[in-house]
């Protein structure tokens, strides 16, 4: 090439913008996707899919890493601290939007410390029992927690996920008191409840396979409709509880990204929630797509952040971790 061909190839690329330039780059080299919920848990095992197929449109592997622990928020906090280059991103579970009201020094701003890039699905959740138990439905599992103020528990993902507040919402408006025990994930809580280490457990559905091997019994679930899976099962809602919840999660990075580069991940994972082999692992798990692109999700961080203010403040939980 000669200096007359170099100077015009400099002066073309010079003229691009410096976010295009950044985009055409992007991605150089593999992607870290941090889980907030441990190794084997059906958000792993949905991660996994998701970046399996998204590593395929990008060009570069996208690696997903579990960082479970403090109620879904551990990895976002480890996003805060990463380049806003893209090559870092984190799932946004619920409660990346509540915990900090909880706590006395949050660690996070979800409105200032991200850049939300797409919202994915969402879990559908519900209480199971053991097979054995001796409550066969929702009414018979209130009318003991009356007989025993604080006898019965029940596990959650952590203290101040969905599942835990679901549970303390109910029980406020049951007029009953159980007990919490908070574990790191799905695949802990699960473990815990077949081992017979716990009375009952609130969840999303990892705990479908079980259901489906006669293992555990669903009493009711707290969605906004019934489960397509498990038609005769009904919501809290259904029964006059007035309690729902959908819980939708997707992906964001460090505050401060390239908006070019957030386009290129964007299309990336939205063109991952057309993957047959994803929609299948969705599925398996009762999750919907739940799609929102960067600036509804951005909305719907904002939106979301403020509703669960008047949530924990409604149920005395302000300041209490």
């Amino acid at each position: 090439m000669d200096r007359r061909t170099l100077l015009q190839a400099g002066g073309a690329l010079a003229a691009l913008p410096f976010g295009k330039l950044h985009a055409q780059a992007f991605p150089s080299r593999p992607i870290t996707l941090y889980c907030a919920f441990p190794a084997g848990g059906p958000t792993d095992q949905v991660f996994r899919a998701l970046a399996e197929s998204a590593s395929r449109v990008l060009g570069q592997s996208v690696v997903v890493e579990s960082k479970p622990g403090g109620g879904g928020t551990v990895a976002p906090i480890a996003l805060k601290a990463a380049r806003p280059d893209g090559y870092t991103l984190s799932q946004m579970p619920l409660g990346v939007f509540r915990i900090p009201h909880m706590q006395k020094t949050p660690q996070l701003d979800p409105i200032k410390d991200f850049t939300y890039v797409i919202n994915l699905t969402g879990y559908t959740f519900g209480l199971v029992v053991p097979a054995g138990a001796p409550w066969k439905t929702l009414k018979d599992f209130v009318e003991d927690a009356k007989r025993n103020p604080g006898k019965i528990d029940y596990g959650s993902t952590g203290t101040g996920t969905t599942p835990h507040l679901v549970m303390e919402e109910f029980s406020n408006r049951a007029g009953i008191k159980l007990t919490h025990v908070p574990y790191k994930g799905s695949a802990d809580l699960m473990a815990a409840i077949l081992g017979g280490h716990i009375m009952s457990a609130s969840d999303s559905t990892g705990w479908a396979p079980h259901v489906e091997a006669g293992k555990l019994r669903l009493l009711v679930t707290f969605g906004s409709k019934r489960i397509n899976k498990w038609p005769d099962v009904p919501t809290l809602a259904e029964l006059g509880y007035d309690t729902v919840s959908d819980s939708p999660f997707g992906l964001a990075g460090p505050a401060g990204m390239d908006s070019a580069v957030v386009r290129v991940l964007h299309e990336a994972f939205r063109k991952a929630l057309e993957d047959p082999k994803v929609l299948a692992m969705l599925d398996r798990f009762d999750q919907p797509v739940i799609y929102m692109g960067p600036e509804a999700y951005t909305k719907f961080a904002r939106d979301t952040w403020e509703a669960e203010r008047a949530t924990v403040e409604r149920l005395g939980l302000k300041g209490s971790m």
